[in-house]
């Protein structure tokens, strides 16, 4: 089956279970996926599985780019139960040591003593090739568990998604109410620096008044927040098509959410007023909540 199309957010987690019975043989996959920084592909299998393995690796790689995925396959015989085995080589090797000490003859263990021991009894299956008309079978079963996978890991994506488009609208409302905050006014600022300004030459009359107007200038340069806010700005409208893209934009996103706390931090770091301080914080808030959020996204 071609691989299916990979439009649509997807998270990274979800589970599916499928099972087949044919030529004598039952068998049944499970198949787990959970959150990872790539695609880790685990194999749990009866031996001999190798070239099953190698299909069921390709089958993931063609439907997903990121997730630690755990895939596990138990096949039965009809009529097939467990066998036991005896390690002869170790049994008489065991043998041949104990006669080695004195006295060994008299005090020879029981068969039930040496039995005990591990490794001398193996209780294992039937042997569990398989034929090319099970193998089929089989692979036909791990596609449509993967095909329920992969509708799961998008259920969980839309869901994802609505999550961030809520985080990244109350992200744009703070930024808006930064941009909006009536301490970025012209007027306020003139106002907050005059009544410093005025406090110092009150408090002494050695000071430069010119040079005293210049850095309170460049002061105020410096704690202006509309590059900030810009940035803010533009990296909201990114994301915002990201999400409308669909696809594997985990990452992208990730690295969103980290340019957008850094202008959320810079805000706060330049705010010159208590209210305007308040709206940094609800905003770096927001964005965590958002980079959590996008930690669950292929």
């Amino acid at each position: 089956m071609a691989a299916l199309p990979r439009a649509g957010l997807q998270s990274m987690t979800g589970f599916a279970r499928g099972t087949g019975a044919g030529s004598g043989s039952q068998w049944a996959w499970e198949i787990r996926s959970v959150n990872g920084k790539g695609l880790d592909v685990r194999f749990r299998g009866p031996p001999g599985m190798e070239r099953l393995e190698q299909i069921a690796r390709e089958q993931v790689g063609d439907r997903f780019t990121r997730g630690s995925i755990q895939l596990g396959l138990t096949i039965r015989r009809s009529g097939q139960g467990s066998a036991v085995r005896i390690n002869r080589p170790a049994l008489e090797e065991l043998v041949r040591v104990v006669s080695e000490f004195p006295g060994a003859e008299a005090q020879a263990p029981s068969v039930e003593r040496l039995m005990a021991i591990r490794g001398i009894v193996e209780f294992t299956d039937e042997e569990t090739d398989i034929s090319d008309v099970v193998l089929q079978g089989v692979t036909t079963t791990l596609t449509d568990a993967l095909d329920q996978l992969a509708v799961m890991r998008r259920a969980e994506g839309e869901a994802v998604a609505a999550i961030l488009t809520d985080r990244l609208d109350h992200v744009e409302a703070l930024t808006k109410a930064a941009r909006a905050n009536p301490a970025r006014a012209p007027d306020a600022i003139r106002a907050k620096l005059s009544a410093q300004i005025a406090l110092l030459l009150d408090a002494t009359s050695t000071l430069n008044v010119e040079r005293l107007h210049q850095e309170a200038a460049l002061l105020a340069t410096r704690a202006d927040i509309e590059e900030e806010v810009d940035r803010l700005t533009a990296h909201v409208a990114a994301a915002r098509e990201l999400l409308a893209s669909g696809g594997a934009v985990g990452r992208k996103l990730d690295f969103l959410s980290q340019e957008l706390n850094r202008e959320a931090n810079t805000l706060c770091s330049k705010s010159n007023d208590r209210s305007l301080t308040s709206t940094g914080l609800d905003l770096k808030a927001a964005v965590d909540q958002f980079r959590e959020q996008v930690q669950n996204l292929e």
